[in-house]
């Protein structure tokens, strides 16, 4: 579908067609918006993306969405209509409206448990960005442990059985980035293959995911955006082709 890159400060409403289908308000770069992509394309729900610059947000996003922040989903065909935010709220909202190819399990307590596993990775995306800005690693890879035991107790491909599910795309966005932060933390960067046996294996089996792969972004070319940003002038448009 049509996408807007990188509305700015002063930039009209983009040129959207009004044809009742979701519009996400999105960041390429931001892992949280990251997630909702994954759900939306995971679940072949149509959408329009809108890119905005987060340095010189647009004021019609303002209007839209008072916090100016992404992800932000808007429910086109609601009275209103409304626009929600927060990616994990999101992407409930999505999986319960859009029941084809459920993500969360159905079984009540089983979708109380996966909710738990991924409130308990707040911290370990914590210590990534920590990481990410030169501090310790150990805290992250600590975190990653409860998840190698979780994957090994359920022994299956995925988090969600034979088949991809919410908590393999809550967490993906900062396992994606480990090649990142390999490129950031050179010789200090020590992955332990024999520490994460199953979250190796199941590494490369998201690659191999459709939604995934939709999304998907080499490291280099986040590091250049970092790059840009601590700069003090980041480029939202490295992945824009020009004609």
């Amino acid at each position: 579908l049509p996408t807007s890159f990188n509305t700015i400060l002063g930039s009209p409403t983009p040129d959207v067609p009004e044809d009742g289908i979701l519009r996400l308000y999105s960041m390429r770069f931001c892992p949280f918006a990251q997630r909702v992509h994954l759900v939306l394309d995971a679940k072949q729900i149509p959408y329009h993306s809108i890119y905005i610059n987060l340095t010189e947000k647009p004021e019609w996003l303002l209007d839209k969405n008072s916090q100016g922040k992404v992800p932000a989903l808007e429910l086109v065909r609601e009275p209103g209509p409304p626009v929600l935010t927060e990616s994990l709220l999101i992407s409930e909202y999505l999986d319960e409206q859009y029941p084809l190819r459920p993500l969360y399990p159905r079984d009540p307590l089983k979708k109380v448990q996966e909710k738990l596993l991924i409130e308990r990775f707040g911290a370990v995306l914590g210590a990534f960005f920590k990481a990410s800005d030169g501090g310790e690693l150990e805290p992250f890879w600590s975190g990653l442990d409860t998840y190698e035991r979780e994957l090994s107790r359920r022994g299956t491909d995925f988090f969600g059985g034979e088949q991809t599910g919410i908590l393999d795309y809550m967490i993906w966005p900062w396992c994606e980035r480990l090649e990142l932060l390999k490129l950031q933390r050179g010789e200090d960067y020590i992955y332990d293959e024999e520490r994460f046996p199953q979250l190796t294996l199941w590494l490369e089996r998201m690659k191999r995911d459709q939604a995934v792969m939709a999304f998907y972004m080499e490291a280099e070319v986040q590091a250049e955006f970092l790059r840009t940003r601590a700069s003090g002038k980041p480029n939202y448009n490295l992945l824009v082709k020009e004609t």
